[in-house]
C-alpha cells in the first residue's frame, strides 16, 4: 500500500488506509470512463490559473503539453489504466502528471477541489451521453416514420382493455409510439439544458480564492454559463436524476412496444414476420423463432428503473454540501446510459427489419365488432341521443350473438326491429374503409390525415437528426 502522503489529502494522517477499506473506497474501476473529461478539464484549469499568475506562459504550455500525451497514452495503453492502483479519476491523472514534470505537476491542483471537478465531469458526461442517445432516437423514429410510409394503407384491429374496439392504420399505431420517441429525445435535451451550468471554480463548497474568470472557464469546456451558487453546485444531481428520468420513460415506451410486438409475433395474432437477424431458436423445438430482442427490451427496463430509484435514494437524506454518498451516482447513470442505448439501437434495427402481414391485420380489421360505433353514430346521425343508441346497439349486439351472425349479417328489417332510423344506406358505414375515413380530425386515423401526419413527423425527426 503506498503511503498516505501519495494521496491527495494524505498529509495530516500517519498511518495508510487499510487496504481493504481502500479497495472499497475506490472508484477508479468505473470513474476511468471520465478520463476525457477530467484532460478537458486540467487543460481549461491550466489556462485559468495561469491566467490568474499562478502559473507562468511556459509553465502552462508544459502542463497542456503533458497533459496531451497522457491523454494518448491513455486511449492506446489499456494496461496502463487497468493496472493502476489510483483511487479515482482526479487520482490517476495528477498522479501520471506528477511523475511526468515533478513539482511542477503538483501545481495544477492549486485552488481547486475533486469536489467541484466531479460535478463538472459529471455533467460534461450527461451532456455527451445525451447527444448520443438523441441520435439513436432518431434512428429509432426514422424507422417508425419509414415502416408508417411503407404500411400506409394497411388496416389493423385497435385495442383498448386488450379487447377490439375499433379499425385503426397499422400506420397511425407506428406513430403513436413514434410521438413518443419524440418526446423522450425532448426530455434527454432538456436533462442535458439541466446540466449546461460548469461548477469549475467553486472550491470544495465555498467558492475559489483564486481570481479565475469562470465564464472563460465554462465556455472552455463547453458550457453555456457557471453555476450560480457554489454551495449548490458541488452537491446537486438533478440533472443526473432528470437525465435518468428521461432514460426510463424511453425505456419504459421501448418496453411498451416490445410488448406489443411479442403479442403480434404470436401465432395468436400473426401479425408480424420476425427478422432471423434479431431472433432466437430453441435449444429443443426446432420450430421456434422467438422475439428474443424484443423480451430482452422489455427485461431490460426494469434495470433502468432501478437505476432511478438507486440515486433517488442516494439523494434523500443528504445534508447541504458534498458527502462522499455521492460517489454512488455515477455507477446508476452509467448504467441506465450504456442499457438505454443498446435497447434504443436493437429496438431501431429490429423495427426496420420487421416484415408486417398485411393479410392477416386486414383479416382482423375486418372483425364486425370494430364497427359496431358506427352504428351508434349512424344513429346519431339520423337524431337519437348517444346514450339511446349505445344503448339500442348493445342490445343489437347480444342479439347477434344468439343469433349465430354478425351485424354485418343481419337484415335491415331485423335491425329496424331495434330502432326505425336505420336505413338502406346503413351497409355504406359498416366498412372498414368508411370507419377509418370518418376519423379525419386532426390527430385521427383516417388515410388522409396520417398521410399529414407522417409528414409532419418526419419533419420533427429530420430536426432531431440535425440538432443531436
Amino acid at each position: 500500500m503506498s503511503s498516505p502522503e501519495q494521496k491527495m489529502w494524505g498529509g495530516r494522517f500517519e498511518r495508510a488506509p487499510d487496504a481493504s477499506f481502500y479497495e472499497f473506497e475506490r472508484s477508479w474501476s468505473f470513474d476511468r470512463r471520465l478520463l476525457p473529461h477530467e484532460f478537458a478539464l486540467d487543460r481549461a484549469w491550466a489556462g485559468a490559473i495561469a491566467a490568474a499568475g499562478i502559473l507562468n506562459p511556459q509553465e502552462r504550455d508544459r502542463i497542456v503539453t503533458a497533459l496531451d500525451e497522457l491523454e494518448r497514452r491513455a486511449q492506446s495503453d489499456h494496461a496502463w489504466l487497468d493496472n493502476s492502483k489510483a483511487e479515482d479519476v482526479h487520482h490517476f491523472v495528477e498522479s501520471a502528471l506528477i511523475e511526468k514534470l515533478g513539482p511542477l505537476g503538483a501545481k495544477l491542483h492549486t485552488g481547486r477541489s475533486r469536489n467541484e471537478m466531479i460535478a463538472t465531469e459529471f455533467r460534461m458526461y450527461v451532456k455527451d451521453a445525451a447527444r448520443e442517445l438523441r441520435r439513436s432516437l432518431a434512428s429509432l423514429a426514422r424507422a417508425v416514420a419509414t415502416q408508417a410510409k411503407r404500411n400506409l394503407e394497411i388496416p389493423m384491429p385497435g385495442t383498448t382493455h386488450m379487447q377490439h374496439a375499433q379499425p385503426l392504420l397499422l400506420s397511425h399505431w407506428l406513430l403513436a409510439y413514434g410521438e413518443g420517441f419524440l418526446r423522450d429525445a425532448e426530455r434527454v435535451e432538456s436533462a442535458a439544458v439541466r446540466a449546461d451550468a460548469c461548477p469549475l471554480g467553486s472550491g470544495a463548497l465555498a467558492g475559489c480564492a483564486f481570481p479565475l474568470d469562470r465564464n472563460v472557464l465554462a465556455r472552455d469546456l463547453g458550457f453555456s454559463h457557471p453555476t450560480a451558487n457554489s454551495l449548490d453546485a458541488v452537491s446537486d444531481r438533478d440533472f443526473a436524476l432528470e437525465y435518468l428520468f428521461a432514460l426510463a420513460a424511453l425505456a419504459m415506451h421501448l418496453s411498451r412496444l416490445a410488448e406489443d410486438m411479442v403479442l403480434f409475433a404470436s401465432p395468436e395474432f400473426g401479425f408480424v414476420e420476425l427478422p432471423d437477424e434479431y431472433s432466437t431458436g430453441s435449444s429443443l423445438m426446432p420450430q421456434k423463432k422467438n422475439p428474443d430482442a424484443w423480451e430482452l427490451i422489455r427485461g431490460k427496463t426494469g434495470r433502468v428503473y432501478a437505476s432511478l430509484f438507486a440515486l433517488f435514494t442516494t439523494m434523500k437524506g443528504l445534508p447541504s454540501s458534498y458527502q462522499r454518498d455521492l460517489q454512488e451516482d455515477k455507477e446508476p447513470v452509467f448504467a441506465a446510459q450504456d442499457q438505454t442505448l443498446a435497447m434504443t439501437q436493437i429496438a431501431a434495427a429490429a423495427l426496420a427489419a420487421t416484415k408486417f402481414c398485411a393479410d392477416r391485420l386486414r383479416e382482423g380489421a375486418n372483425d364486425p365488432a370494430l364497427v359496431a360505433t358506427e352504428l351508434a353514430d349512424y344513429l346519431v346521425r339520423a337524431g337519437t341521443p348517444f346514450r339511446e343508441a349505445h344503448e339500442t346497439v348493445g342490445k343489437i349486439l347480444r342479439a347477434a350473438e344468439q343469433e349465430g351472425k354478425s351485424i354485418r349479417e343481419m337484415s335491415i328489417e331485423r335491425l329496424t326491429q331495434f330502432s326505425p332510423n336505420f336505413r338502406n344506406d346503413l351497409r355504406s358505414v359498416l366498412s372498414v374503409e368508411s370507419a377509418l375515413s370518418r376519423r379525419a380530425s386532426p390527430g385521427g386515423t383516417a388515410p388522409d390525415t396520417v398521410r399529414s401526419a407522417l409528414e409532419d413527423f418526419n419533419l420533427r425527426v429530420t430536426k432531431v437528426e440535425e440538432h443531436p
